[in-house]
């Protein structure tokens, strides 16, 4: 089955700076996939700190990834400069997945594409609850749908 295209920026709603770090490149001299997973985590969880109110260190609700998954497209490496970019592709009553694209600075086709789903569960039990209201709406803004 053949590769979908790489997204462009129009597909996201939200952009953040990532900086790439020299153990990021593995012997081949490239960014190593097993970081991007903490690329799309850093991208996620920011939106949710700087939009969301997400208090990751005494909030009642915390999100736990249950599924991710990524393509790869062209490959980076340190030092460039690459920004995260983030939708929500489906939002549900305590999970949310979101579209997660890699790029260049100044490239409008993605390096990279990734799904990432958090499931979010109070802090102490680790039970589903709904998403609440304030990261909600900060997710509903940044929703694509279709």
């Amino acid at each position: 089955m053949p590769k979908a295209e790489a997204p462009t920026r129009r597909d996201y709603r939200w952009f953040t700076a990532i900086t790439t770090r020299w153990s990021d490149n593995d012997v081949y001299g490239h960014v190593n996939n097993v970081i991007y997973y903490s690329y799309f985590d850093s991208v996620a969880n920011r939106y949710l700190i700087d939009e969301g109110g997400l208090d990751i260190h005494d909030g009642d609700t915390v999100g736990l990834v249950v599924n991710s998954g990524c393509d790869y497209y062209t490959p980076v490496a340190y030092p460039e400069a690459l920004q995260g970019a983030l939708r929500v592709d489906r939002l549900g009553n305590s999970s949310v997945q979101y579209g997660i694209g890699i790029f260049r600075e100044g490239d409008d086709c993605a390096c990279a594409n990734g799904t990432f789903t958090h499931v979010f569960v109070d802090r102490v039990t680790s039970r589903p609850v709904p998403i609440p209201p304030p990261m909600r709406e900060a997710l509903a803004a940044i929703f694509v749908a279709g």
